[in-house]
């Protein structure tokens, strides 16, 4: 535990919707977040959807960046899909070349890439997931900052291959005893509780360290965390977990 001045970002996973299917509320949660993670098209998202949430967020003053996943709008990239170490990295990045293009078309580049739902899960636990979407953010633009899911091989290996990483805990997910996101098929898998979220990642970075079910506590680096935006509570979820940080005297800003 320390009570030094601490500074951390808020971020979220957005323009998810697709089509005339809308998913969370983008303008709501871009009014709190300081980090956005725009889905490319593949489990979420369009050209339109896109390029609107990246004009939101240059209005507002959140950084951008591209969320990569598998192409299942159906399951919304939440199950694993047996593609190659190959196949992910050339699929991660196509869609990173989607979202530089039409960040820079709304005059808002991107800075980072985040992976999203079952692909994002299988980098903190598949090394050779992990490395499929390092050398995709390498190739594409190794000045890309990696965010990453705290403890697993996706930011090791970043590391190794000169790549800027900012690691990431969740506010409204629970862990396991190994540092991992219970599966949402658990019950708890999923925190609904704005005030039980907000204080659990104010003790959290206070102790810069993730906290599991059982009370454990596991040391990590925390630079971001994350609020999904498509629960139905994602707004006061966002807006609670910051007011508590700044309360506690925690800046909240972007990690670049």
């Amino acid at each position: 535990m320390t009570d030094k001045p601490l500074s951390v970002d808020l971020n979220s996973d957005m323009a998810e919707g697709f089509g005339a299917y809308r998913m969370g509320d983008d303008d709501a949660i871009l009014r709190v977040v300081t980090s956005a993670n725009i889905a490319c098209g593949f489990h979420g998202g369009d050209p339109e959807i896109m390029a609107t949430t990246f004009g939101l967020a240059r209005e507002r003053g959140v950084a951008v960046g591209a969320h990569p996943g598998f192409p299942d709008l159906w399951g919304f990239g939440r199950r694993n899909i047996p593609f190659s170490a190959g196949e992910i990295e050339r699929l991660v990045a196509y869609q990173i070349g989607a979202a530089q293009a039409l960040s820079s078309y709304a005059g808002h580049p991107i800075t980072h890439v985040k992976a999203h739902g079952a692909l994002g899960n299988l980098t903190q636990q598949d090394a050779e997931v992990a490395m499929a979407v390092n050398r995709a953010i390498k190739a594409v633009d190794p000045k890309l900052v990696c965010l990453v899911i705290a403890l697993g091989h996706q930011q090791r290996q970043a590391n190794e291959m000169g790549l800027a990483t900012a690691s990431e805990i969740f506010a409204d997910r629970a862990y396991t005893e190994e540092g991992h996101l219970v599966h949402r098929s658990q019950p708890g898998a999923v925190i609904h509780d704005a005030a039980e979220a907000a204080a659990r990642v104010v003790r959290m970075v206070r102790a810069g360290a993730i906290e599991t079910v059982t009370g454990k506590w596991i040391e990590t680096p925390i630079d971001s965390i994350c609020v999904h935006s498509d629960t139905p509570a994602a707004v006061t979820i966002a807006r609670t977990v910051r007011d508590a940080l700044e309360a506690d005297g925690i800046t909240v800003r972007n990690f670049l």
